[in-house]
């Protein structure tokens, strides 16, 4: 019992570990800096045919939106909404999304550290061990989803789309729709790329830093068995009190 508990509390760690840093990462992208350099790049002013500071506008309100709410979405410019209710919804369905994932992390990221102290100093190795093996089987995760993504980047996103939201709510036609306009493929594409990127990078580095607490915490506990069974030893060879030498 107490191996499959034990193992059971492994697995919650490792899972925490790895959602927690995606749930890290994430944030750092929702921000207008990296929006509108990567609109830049995709070319989003020509789709949508706004000018920069109607593009700024229009995308930052709808971060806002995004981030912060209320959901509503409703952003004009020139006194024209810019999304038609079918992508308000669906812009209300990715923020239920984000916010269901982060809430997610936020419970296995509580209740890993709940586990991991009530767990004895004796497995605190083991513990550190399951953070590694965490941040590893994400890095393993991402790059097998990165070499499928340069291959076949547009069937990976609509099978992502279609576990996550109801069918033919996220189709729009970039040719009359601004949802699409305001985030083109490549938008996504490039971003994910480099979401995944420092995802690796930054669970290399807890990976790096677990092995490490790891092996102290393996060390630390090394000395006292040692001496334990040292003392042992000694105390088996002196002689009995009366006897002779």
């Amino acid at each position: 019992m107490d191996t499959i508990r034990g193992q059971a509390a492994s697995v919650l760690i490792g899972l925490a570990t790895a959602f927690v840093i995606v749930a890290v990462v994430l944030p750092l992208f929702l921000n207008p800096v990296w929006v509108a350099f990567e609109q830049g790049r995709a070319q989003a002013s020509a789709w949508t045919g706004y000018t920069e500071p109607e593009l700024r506008a229009a995308t930052d309100s709808i971060l806002a939106d995004l981030v912060l709410g209320p959901p509503d979405f409703d952003v004009a410019v020139a006194g024209a909404p810019v999304l038609n209710e079918r992508e308000r919804g669906h812009m209300r369905d990715v923020r239920g999304v984000f916010i269901g994932f982060f809430a997610l992390a936020l419970m296995l990221g509580a209740a890993a550290v709940v586990v991991a102290m009530r767990r004895r100093a004796t497995v605190r190795a083991r513990t550190w061990g399951a953070v590694r093996g965490g941040a590893v089987a994400l890095i393993a995760a991402l790059a097998v989803g990165g070499v499928v993504s340069l291959v076949a980047f547009d069937a990976l996103f609509e099978v992502f789309h279609e576990i996550f939201f109801a069918g033919g709510s996220y189709t729009f036609d970039p040719a009359t729709e601004r949802l699409v306009q305001l985030f083109p493929f490549q938008f996504w594409q490039e971003t994910a790329i480099v979401v995944g990127v420092v995802c690796v990078a930054l669970a290399a580095v807890v990976a790096v830093i677990s092995q490490g607490r790891a092996a102290a915490a393996a060390d630390a506990g090394a000395p006292s068995t040692e001496r334990d069974g040292a003392i042992s030893e000694g105390s088996s060879s002196l002689p009995a009190a009366g006897s002779p030498r």
